[in-house]
């Protein structure tokens, strides 16, 4: 067996950005900026809009070590090679000949220059891939650390070294141009001022120099007292401010008019490896390995930044998680960062923090931003949730390493609760020698009570809603340390279990002793499926023992481990119990048959899962991981045979999800002589006029057809509020003869009788009816489509209205009309000016084909047509969904 028979590999949760510095690219057609951020072996690319994960690269061979990027390319250089990606997912050149590790790369325009760890600098054509020049240094003399084009310094290159040197080098001949004078630090960042012939010096004493390159003269100087410059930027959005950042994660601002300090940020809780100023705007990036990233603005009244955007994950690796709610969609997740965060599985965009756990949390807040926030509280080792009461009250209650207080918080309100619940027992302030803690609880059903085990032996009951004290079971519970506490549904018991390896059942009301049983073996933890009144019972010694609450018997007990059992947890219908230890092992057992029917092996070991209330997703945190894995259940979309293990044979070697659709991209393939024709990150596509016989739309504007049943509505309401004012009437003048007598000018036309024109029948067909009465015998009625599709609104109206016979049209033209419409709809072109066209023409003429028979007939087989487009188009919409659906849920 090569791998797991139940689980799939599908992605990871929560990777934001690690210490491998990002990098911010233009994309002219989308008219955004797009941030590059490393992830392992993988880079991911965002929308620097809303934070929004655009894309995600391949997986490399080995972990990246650096990226850069140009119009075309992002680089991403991963061991000794480096990988040229457009698009951000498709390959398109691969680099070799560096003999170790790549830790520095820069763009120049048809080239780019990469330096490893050696000092090897080699420039590479980026169009043909071949190597166009190769300048070895020694570290032992001038170890490269920084490199930088100046503008407008034709093929120039700065580099700056640990030994503090800095060189000017032209990169079209080989040749030194000039060493400037030596600093007394080792350089770690150069970076080009707006003005010409001027560069940024960070080091890592924490100096700044800009220097003038031109006449090799110290311009200013700074010193920032926070440890060395990781990153320098100038804003170039007209105001003179330089921004340099530390490792401790502060930036400062620098006023280069007054030279002084304009203002400070705590930005990250680790070193800023990030920080760039986005061009003409007034946007600060930056990220660090604390698994974040940030966009600030410059625009508070003391012209400091404050922060706009933000993506993050843990930045310490999580502890316990948790699925919370019945849809499956939202895992709980508590860190060793002390705080506690929802990952949705659905979409990241929906991650929320629910913040750090805090002894005052409102102190905290009111701290100042320069200060350690001295009330921080440790991790939480474990907690529970429940969704019933979730909008009344706070729904999580947790205990956290090495502290008798449990704290509450709400999943509603995504933040910490105002409650801090300890026993009246520990409350004695007199009293410092108190050793217990609380080790474990439980929440109830009704989401009323949770009931708290201490490592005293102790085991109380508190309200959730006031934090009142409720109950105590046992004078102690037990005599050594809680290892678990669980409830049932109907709050009928209460179960406890300790290291003296008794588990206990107690009458939840009456709080008494109602059964005993004997593990032979100190208890580790509990976990139970309250359906099904099962409890898991892990044991000490790598054991896992199932008990049925309602007859107090042990039921199974499953042997296989061989290392402590870290987690464990029940499938949604109770039939399979998953475990995993240690040993770097997962383990699934089929409670019904007593079977182990799979087990798949780690590189790093489990510290804890969880299964979907929906059975869709496996959810696992390992050790030294900052994010969260998520491995599909294969049950659900194929038919998997299963069959008995041995639980004591080897496990299979399976890799941990990547934040990639498919597990097929294991290796990079081979890349051969690809051409860089300058293709863009959205390439244009040229779409025909129909795909496969599928409902199509017209290309035509929306405001010819949009308004055409409003059009009338429109009219009105574009009607001025007074009419049009008549003009003034001018003089009354009859002709008359010239002559001395008044004589009128009378017209000499014999008048030979009344003339009466009769017509049998009078017809005045506009153009469109034309075309539809020489379309009765021709039948072609795809030219009078096009031409009603080419009119404007008002003339469409009216062309429709005038097909009746008091508009001058006939019925034998209504007629045709229809089958024109019929024509539409059954070509599956063209399809909503069909139906707008349609609807105009019901509108006007409804009360028409009421009465004529020979409309009516053909209304009925216009009917059938209709129902048959949309049909064809319902049943499109549904496939299509249920193939996104299960493309976004699983991996194929």
């Amino acid at each position: 067996m090569s791998g797991s028979r139940l689980f799939r590999r599908n992605r990871a949760l929560g990777f934001v950005t690690n210490h491998v510095p990002a990098c911010i690219r233009y994309i002219r057609r989308r008219k955004e900026n797009v941030i590059v951020t490393c992830i392992g072996r993988l880079f991911h690319t965002y929308s620097c809009n809303h934070f929004r994960l655009v894309c995600v690269s391949g997986i490399h061979p080995e972990d990246i070590t650096c990226i850069a990027s140009d119009n075309y390319c992002v680089y991403a250089a991963s061991a000794k090679n480096i990988y040229a990606w457009r698009s951000g997912n498709v390959i398109k050149h691969m680099y070799k000949g560096h003999r170790s590790n790549v830790h520095i790369m820069l763009p120049f325009g048809a080239h780019l220059i990469s330096i490893d760890e050696d000092s090897n600098l080699k420039i590479w054509n980026i169009k043909m891939g071949d190597e166009f020049l190769d300048l070895p240094f020694r570290n032992e003399d001038f170890k490269i650390t920084a490199v930088m084009h100046p503008p407008t310094y034709l093929n120039k290159i700065l580099l700056g070294s640990e030994q503090g040197g800095l060189q000017l080098w032209n990169i079209n001949d080989g040749r030194l141009v000039y060493n400037f004078e030596r600093f007394d630090s080792k350089i770690t960042c150069l970076e080009a001022a707006p003005a010409v012939d001027v560069a940024a010096i960070g080091m890592l004493s924490g100096r700044i120099v800009l220097l003038n390159l031109k006449y090799g003269e110290q311009i200013m100087e700074f010193n920032q007292e926070w440890g060395a410059v990781t990153g320098i930027a100038f804003r170039t959005d007209g105001q003179s401010i330089m921004a340099t950042s530390s490792t401790n994660g502060k930036i400062v601002f620098w006023n280069l008019d007054e030279m002084k300090v304009s203002s400070q940020l705590v930005a990250h809780h680790k070193s800023v490896t990030t920080l760039k100023c986005l061009s003409n705007e007034p946007l600060v990036f930056t990220t660090s390995p604390d698994n974040t990233m940030k966009l600030w603005i410059f625009d508070m009244p003391d012209g400091g930044a404050r922060l706009l955007r933000i993506r993050e994950g843990h930045s310490a690796p999580p502890q316990f998680i948790s699925y919370h709610g019945v849809d499956g969609q939202n895992i709980l997740s508590a860190g060793e960062d002390s705080s506690l965060r929802i990952f949705n599985t659905m979409t990241e965009s929906f991650n929320k923090s629910m913040g750090r756990a805090s002894y005052n949390r409102k102190s905290s807040k009111r701290k100042t931003k320069f200060e350690e926030d001295s009330l921080l509280m440790p991790p939480i080792t474990y907690f529970a949730s429940e969704v019933t009461r979730d909008k009344e009250w706070d729904s999580i209650a947790a205990v956290h390493r090495g502290l008798v207080m449990t704290t509450t918080w709400s999943f509603n309100k995504c933040r910490m609760g105002d409650l801090k619940i300890v026993p009246e027992k520990f409350q004695n302030k007199n009293r410092t020698d108190f050793e217990a803690e609380a080790v474990c609880l439980c929440i109830t059903h009704c989401g009323n009570f949770v009931v708290i085990g201490y490592s005293s032996g102790d085991v109380e009951r508190f309200n959730m809603q006031s934090g009142i004290h409720r109950g105590t079971y046992g004078k102690p519970a037990h005599t050594s340390a809680i290892r678990g506490v669980q409830c049932d549904n109907l709050n009928q018991y209460v179960i406890t279990g300790g290291g003296d390896g008794f588990v206990k059942f107690w009458n939840f009301k009456e709080q008494t002793l109602c059964g005993k049983l004997n593990m032979n073996d100190g208890i580790r933890m509990f976990r139970m499926h309250r359906e099904s009144a099962m409890l898991c019972v892990v044991l000490d010694e790598f054991n896992v023992v199932i008990v049925d609450c309602d007859t107090k018997v042990n039921v199974r007990k499953f042997e296989g481990h061989t290392g402590p059992i870290t987690d464990a947890c029940f499938s949604p219908d109770g039939r399979w119990l998953v475990t995993a230890s240690m040993d770097c092992t997962i383990k699934v057992w089929d409670i019904t048959s007593s079977y182990m029917i799979d087990h798949f092996k780690l590189e790093k070991h489990c510290i804890s899962l969880t299964l979907s209330p929906t059975g869709d997703f496996l959810a696992t945190a390992h050790v030294n991981y900052l994010g969260l894995f998520l491995w599909a259940n294969k049950t659900l979309f194929s038919h998997v045979t299963l069959r008995s293990i041995d639980p004591h044979s080897e496990a299979p070697l399976v890799e941990l999800p990547l934040n990639v659709a498919s597990e097929n991209n294991a290796k990079l393939p081979e890349i051969g002589d690809l051409s860089l024709d300058g293709e863009k990150l959205e390439t244009e596509y040229d779409s025909p006029k129909q795909l496969d016989d599928l409902v199509t739309l017209s290309t035509v504007s929306t405001s010819k057809w949009q308004n055409l049943l409003d059009l009338d509505l429109v009219k009105k309401r574009n009607k001025p509020k007074a009419p049009p004012k008549k003009p003034k009437q001018a003089p009354f003048f009859l002709p008359t003869v010239a002559g001395l007598d008044l004589k009128f000018d009378v017209p000499k036309v014999a008048n030979d009788g009344t003339r009466i024109l009769q017509v049998e029948y009078f017809s005045n067909l506009t153009i469109f009816g034309k075309k539809l009465d020489d379309s009765i015998e021709s039948g072609n009625s795809q030219e009078c489509a096009d031409y009603l599709s080419n009119l404007g609104p008002s003339m469409i109206d009216f062309e429709i209205k005038s097909l009746h016979p008091e508009g001058g049209g006939s019925i034998a033209v209504m007629l045709q009309f229809m089958k024109m419409v019929e024509f539409m709809i059954n070509t599956n072109l063209n399809f909503e000016l069909a139906q707008t066209f349609f609807g105009v023409f019901l509108n006007c003429h409804g009360r028409t084909l009421a009465t004529q028979t020979e409309l009516k007939e053909q209304l009925v087989q216009l009917q059938r047509a209709q129902a048959k487009g949309w049909s064809s188009l319902g049943e499109n919409l549904l496939y299509g969904g249920g193939v996104v659906a299960c493309l976004r849920n699983f991996a194929n």
